[in-house]
C-alpha cells in the first residue's frame, strides 16, 4: 500500500496574499500546504480521504490518473468542496465513484451539491454511488476499512484505518473506545494545528503527548496552520518517532 500525503494545511495553513508571516513568506516547499487531503493506494483499489477546495489541482499535481473512491471524515467546506471535481474520472475511466460518509455528511453533501441528487439529470453530472458509513468495518475491494470516531469539539468525526496505517483528522477528543481501534498502528496521522490552545483542534503539544500513548513506530503531524511555524523548525522539537508531513510526502507500507 503506497501513502501520499494531497494536502497538509488548513483553510489558515496555506499562503494568505499580503501576510507578512514566516511561513507565507518561506520559500521552503514543505511549508506550501494546500487543504488537507490523502491519497491510499492499495493492490486493487486508489482511495481518496476528503476532496477539498484544492482536490482538482492536488490530483493534477500528483499524477493521479485512478480513483475509486472517496472517504469523507465530515462535512465541512475544506473536506467537501472539491467533490464536483471528479467528472474527469467519471468521463475518463466510464465509472462511478464511490463515496463513504456518514448519514450526516451525506446530508450536507446533499444539500450542498443537490445537482448531483435531482431526479432529473443531464450530461456530464458528478457521477456517485454513495455507501454509509457507521462503527462498523468495510470493505473497498479486498481492503477492509476501520471507520474510527473522534470528536471536532462537538462534532463527531471519522478516522479511517487501513491495516497499519491509521489517518485521523480533526479531532480535539478522542475517547478510549477510537483509541483501542488505534493502537498497533504502524503508521499513525493525526491533526496538530498550532501551538496556542484551539477549541476544536490537537495542538502540537496535544498532538505529541495522543502520540506517545498510541504508540505507533511513526506518527505525522498535518493539518497544519501557519501559525505552527516554519517546517524545519517544528521538525527540529519533534520526538524520534513523530515527523511534520508535508505535500507530497509519500511512503509504502
Amino acid at each position: 500500500m503506497k501513502v501520499t500525503f494531497l494536502g497538509t494545511g488548513t483553510s489558515q495553513g496555506i499562503p494568505v496574499i499580503g501576510c507578512g508571516c514566516a511561513v507565507c513568506q518561506s520559500a521552503d516547499a514543505k511549508d506550501k500546504r494546500l487543504r488537507v487531503s490523502i491519497l491510499i493506494e492499495t493492490p486493487d483499489s486508489t482511495l481518496v480521504i476528503d476532496s477539498g477546495p484544492d482536490f482538482r489541482y492536488q490530483m493534477l499535481r500528483a499524477g493521479v490518473k485512478d480513483l475509486d473512491a472517496i472517504l469523507f471524515t465530515h462535512e465541512h467546506k475544506d473536506h467537501v468542496a472539491g467533490l464536483d471535481d471528479i467528472r474527469p474520472f467519471n468521463y475518463l475511466l466510464h465509472k462511478r465513484i464511490e463515496i463513504y460518509a456518514v448519514p450526516r455528511v451525506q446530508e450536507a453533501l446533499k444539500r450542498e451539491f443537490s445537482y448531483i441528487f435531482e431526479d432529473t439529470k443531464y450530461h456530464g453530472l458528478p457521477q456517485i454511488n454513495m455507501h454509509t458509513v457507521s462503527d462498523q468495518p468495510f470493505q473497498i475491494g479486498e481492503t477492509t476499512i476501520i471507520p474510527i470516531e473522534v470528536m471536532h469539539y462537538r462534532m463527531p468525526v471519522m478516522g479511517y484505518r487501513i491495516g497499519d496505517f491509521t489517518y485521523i483528522t480533526d479531532a480535539k477528543t478522542i475517547a478510549d473506545s477510537s483509541l483501542d481501534k488505534i493502537m498497533g498502528s504502524k503508521y499513525l496521522v493525526i491533526n496538530a494545528l498550532q501551538r496556542e490552545n484551539h477549541i476544536s483542534h490537537f495542538t502540537l503539544a496535544e498532538a505529541i503527548e495522543f502520540a506517545g500513548r498510541a504508540g505507533a513506530e511513526i506518527t505525522y503531524f498535518t493539518h497544519i496552520s501557519h501559525n505552527l511555524g516554519l517546517h524545519a523548525d517544528v521538525e527540529k522539537e519533534l520526538p524520534p518517532s513523530v515527523r511534520l508531513a508535508f505535500d507530497g510526502l509519500s511512503f509504502s507500507i
